[in-house]
């Protein structure tokens, strides 16, 4: 079959539950990479398919999967979780990761064929009692969207009344353990001279103790402005100047390729995922321990450290949606040959 002829069912029935996430953003990406590849798509159940993508674990997703293959369709599904990125994320979920991690293996069972973002994240699902085929494919980003220009920057800064020499450090993602959040804040403390902003929403009763604690007791020059759009986001990446990212566990994080795009100086902690694919020094800087941030963050918002956006924006470039959705065809066409 020709992927011209293909129609797509994105499944949403839990998009209004995970839109504030990177799930959601992944979802929008799949419809631009599928509108680029000029395959028919719909997120209407009753109409005919021949595809239909999957990005939750939730329960709907499991039945629709189910029914899909009743009805001889071919299902893609999403490996956008793990149980390693399940620990220390919610109240919880440290207790019920090994019961989820047998959920995650019943769920992906029901795909023909596994997405997941990275090589990282694909060798930790083959190690997993999925027995499917698994590749691994970026969730991409929209490297024409998130761009770098003076506009924008100058319209973050009057929002938030900073002055044009106020260092900005900003992050963005949940409000929970494994994003380095309480990390995040004891940072702020330590630098009082800078402006920090975490971007980014989690309901009080899902917070673990700590984070609650530690949000309460956040110096002055922190901000949490919550969840903010596309638009509003883009602009904090271009008036920032730096975009610190603590996280403990990604399977790739979008918000890391959207900050490369938009040419926003990175430091990220160094872990697996990004041992290979992001180079210390090249790209972006990294931090392991609390100490290397500390010592690292101001020499690079003092200028310190050289400048590594321009190569930072060759790799999201890399992983523009457009160069990701040719990789996205060649997947259709593996998946009618199974």
């Amino acid at each position: 079959m020709e992927t011209n002829d293909i129609k797509v069912l994105l499944y949403t029935g839990s998009e209004k539950l995970l839109s504030k996430s990177g799930i959601g953003e992944a979802i929008r990406h799949q419809k631009k990479m599928l509108e680029a590849l000029e395959i028919s798509y719909t997120e209407n159940t009753n109409e005919d398919y021949d595809v239909v993508h999957l990005n939750t674990v939730l329960p709907d997703s499991f039945w629709m999967a189910k029914k899909a293959r009743s009805k001889g369709k071919k299902v893609i599904y999403y490996g956008h979780s793990t149980m390693e990125d399940f620990r220390n994320s919610f109240r919880g979920s440290n207790l019920v990761a090994p019961a989820f991690k047998k959920w995650l293996e019943l769920c992906y069972r029901q795909g023909d064929i596994i997405i997941t973002p990275t090589a990282y994240s694909k060798n930790l699902l083959l190690r997993y009692a999925i027995n499917r085929p698994i590749v691994s494919l970026s969730n991409g980003v929209d490297t024409t969207f998130f761009a770098k220009k003076a506009a924008y920057a100058k319209r973050f800064r009057e929002q938030y009344a900073l002055s044009q020499d106020q260092k900005v450090v900003m992050s963005v993602g949940h409000l929970i353990d494994r994003k380095g959040v309480t990390d995040f804040i004891d940072l702020a403390k330590i630098f009082p001279q800078y402006t920090f902003f975490w971007f980014g929403h989690t309901p009080k009763s899902l917070m673990t103790p700590a984070v609650q604690k530690a949000i309460a007791q956040a110096s002055d020059n922190l901000h949490f402005p919550g969840y903010i759009s596309a638009e509003e986001l883009r602009d904090a990446y271009s008036g920032s100047d730096l975009f610190l990212f603590m996280t403990y566990e990604e399977t790739e994080g979008i918000v890391l390729l959207e900050a490369l795009a938009n040419e926003t100086p990175v430091l990220v902690r160094d872990i697996p995922i990004y041992q290979e694919w992001l180079k210390e020094g090249k790209s972006v800087y990294k931090a392991k321990v609390q100490d290397d941030f500390e010592r690292k963050l101001p020499m690079i918002l003092e200028g310190e450290l050289p400048s590594l956006t321009q190569a930072g924006l060759q790799e999201a470039r890399a992983l523009d949606l457009k160069a990701v959705s040719l990789d996205l065809a060649k997947i259709y066409q593996q998946l009618f040959y199974l």
